[in-house]
């Protein structure tokens, strides 16, 4: 008798459990429905949003060097940079606004050095056209090392940075381009130089038994940064096939300047600043190259500092 209570306790438990189960399963399901029903999750933002694949540019040029797009692999590191590149929208229009602001600077300093247009778009993956540091310490929208800003001629110290000052980096920018482009036989080893250094290059080159930069097995940062130039050329030189709409007013504009030679010390930025009815930090805009609130000017160099025309910060 206690056994045949015993499996008819059990059955009973079982029995209990089977309803408690049919029952949680019941309200998950309503659960479900009442939040179908009330539209909790928005399904028509889903059913209007579409991404694409994207149809490459024919005949891809950088710096008057074809890319061999008939390589497999060549292909796919470029469609990767333009997926990136184009579906970034954010860091897009950033893109297009910066560079309308400062590619006249730039394009003008490159025809005058002899260097492809093409490598204003350099810059851009280099640091976004802002003056940002690199872990490694490289500054400046170039991303200069301090050695090879001082190896061209560039005054690097606490007090002033060149490297921080477009002009004069962009024509070093230039120089080292020039000399990789003279070393390495081409523009586009010239630009793969610039990340990945001239011996470095040069080394993986005759290592490899290869002449072209499409040719090398590179680590991953060197591999992209052609293909990453070529993409952002190409989407900043026909925005809206690749889905940007903006209007000229949309972009950031370049402020007039008018240029105070200095040839002495200044003891105090601010009261400089005050002096041509500016503050210290408008000037600190316009010239980044001067890191401190003084300038020292020990060897009583000459600067040019830029002091923005009147009425272009006033509220």
């Amino acid at each position: 008798m206690k056994r045949i209570k015993n499996i008819v306790f059990a059955i009973g438990i079982i029995f209990i459990a089977g309803l408690f189960m049919n029952s949680v399963s019941k309200n998950v399901n309503n659960k479900i429905v009442k939040m179908e029903s009330e539209k909790l999750v928005d399904t028509s933002f889903v059913k209007n949003y579409n991404v694409y694949a994207l149809t490459l540019p024919k005949n891809l040029i950088f710096a008057n060097e074809k890319v061999p797009m008939g390589l497999p692999d060549v292909k796919e590191r470029i469609d990767r940079e333009f997926l990136v590149n184009t579906y970034w929208q954010s860091n897009g229009f950033l893109m297009f606004k910066r560079a309308n602001k400062y590619f006249p600077v730039i394009e003008k300093i490159l025809a005058e050095e002899g260097v492809p247009d093409d490598f204003k778009y350099l810059a851009i993956i280099e640091s976004g056209l802002t003056n940002v540091v690199s872990p490694a310490g490289a500054s400046g929208f170039w991303q200069i090392m301090k050695v090879t800003g001082r190896e061209y001629g560039l005054e690097v110290n606490g007090n002033v940075d060149e490297r921080y000052h477009l002009e004069k980096a962009t024509r070093v920018a230039c120089k080292y381009l020039k000399k990789a482009k003279n070393k390495l036989g081409s523009w586009t080893l010239a630009a793969a130089a610039y990340n990945g250094g001239m011996s470095g290059m040069s080394k993986r080159l005759s290592k490899q038994q290869v002449d072209g930069y499409y040719d090398l097995l590179l680590g991953s940062e060197t591999s992209r940064y052609v293909p990453r130039i070529v993409a952002l050329k190409y989407i900043l030189m026909q925005p809206h096939n690749f889905g940007f709409n903006f209007e000229k007013k949309d972009l950031y504009t370049g402020i007039p300047t008018t240029t105070v030679v200095v040839d002495s010390v200044i003891t105090d930025m601010a009261s400089f600043s005050k002096y041509f009815g500016i503050n210290y930090k408008i000037l600190k805009i316009h010239n980044p190259w001067l890191r401190e609130g003084h300038l020292n000017n020990k060897t009583k160099r000459t600067y040019e500092i830029e002091i923005p025309k009147k009425g272009y910060y006033t509220n």
